[in-house]
């Protein structure tokens, strides 16, 4: 989902749909709330296979995987939001103890320490939501963000105060090589675009040729930076290391493989750069939540 419209970028922007068809695990670059409006689904993300129903809300950091197998259908209502307007709100919540934004990226990857997390509102409270979800899409598809600037920041400030006592925290702080490593916090501090042409290049590299055995050398060769600074610049830029990126994109390939082929799992593994089984079993499982195999009996039930 884009963050611009025809009528310019918008820091907030929130769309309704229905469902009918099992949808792939996609990530955004972006933090994303999703609300239940009707029927039910079964999601899959970093949380494994789990329900979500009427009175459930789902929220994603950017760049975490998250798939749907809708129950008959089911009727959403998604918020997608800049991360650089996420962690402002977390520096003026607290600025009272905070010296500056970086301190304010330090306290949220600190807290916010699950990057996928269902929320069980119940119907009662969600149904308080819903006259400002559905003000929040009016307000999105009328494109006039700047215009309606302070109408929508306080409308998400009444959603966001509700949801809040929900969301999962910790005081337990991981360090920045395992954050960048295994996969971004929610939220996280970045501009919504790459910092350097050289970080999307990059990426455009690893998106085009996600089976290649690339190395460090190589790809850092590629975009004329040396390889630490490409990684430095890339985890910036995106949350993950490029090899962790990469990780992401494989796991996303091999899931729209298992769903729309018949090919035998080892084969779709080999054609997007895993040929060990047991390797790519368990990073298709850290991203998706489920074993190669358990995804595919799943996706075929639902077909």
């Amino acid at each position: 989902m884009p963050t611009a419209s025809p009528h310019g970028y918008s820091a907030i922007l929130a769309r309704s749909r229905t469902i009918h068809r099992p949808i792939g695990p996609v990530a955004y670059d972006c933090v994303k709330l999703i609300f239940v409006r009707h029927g039910s689904a079964v999601l899959l993300s970093e949380f494994g296979q789990k329900p979500a129903n009427v009175g459930d809300a789902v929220i994603l950091g950017a760049n975490v995987l998250c798939g749907s197998e809708p129950e008959g259908h089911i009727t959403v209502t998604t918020i997608y939001l800049d991360t650089d307007y996420v962690i402002d709100q977390v520096f003026w919540q607290h600025a009272g103890l905070l010296q500056d934004r970086l301190e304010a990226q330090g306290l949220a990857e600190t807290v916010y320490s699950e990057p996928a997390q269902i929320l069980r509102l119940g119907e009662e409270r969600a149904g308080m939501l819903m006259p400002w979800l559905d003000e929040l899409v009016e307000h999105s598809i009328d494109g006039g963000f700047p215009r309606n600037f302070y109408r929508m920041q306080a409308v998400w400030f009444s959603i966001a105060h509700v949801i809040a006592p929900f969301v999962k925290v910790s005081p337990v702080r991981i360090s920045a090589s395992q954050r960048a490593h295994i996969r971004p916090t929610l939220p996280r501090h970045r501009q919504f675009a790459p910092l350097r042409a050289e970080a999307r290049r990059a990426a455009e590299l690893l998106h085009q040729a996600p089976a290649e055995q690339w190395t460090l050398d190589a790809l850092a060769t590629r975009v004329h930076l040396s390889p630490s600074q490409l990684s430095r610049v890339f985890t910036d830029a995106y949350g993950k290391t490029p090899f962790a990126y990469l990780t992401m994109l494989r796991a996303e390939h091999l899931a729209k493989s298992l769903r729309e082929t018949d090919l035998p799992i080892e084969t779709a593994m080999r054609q997007v750069g895993w040929h060990s089984r047991g390797h790519a079993a368990q990073q298709f499982r850290k991203y998706i939540g489920l074993t190669p195999t358990r995804y595919r009996q799943l996706t075929l039930r639902a077909n």
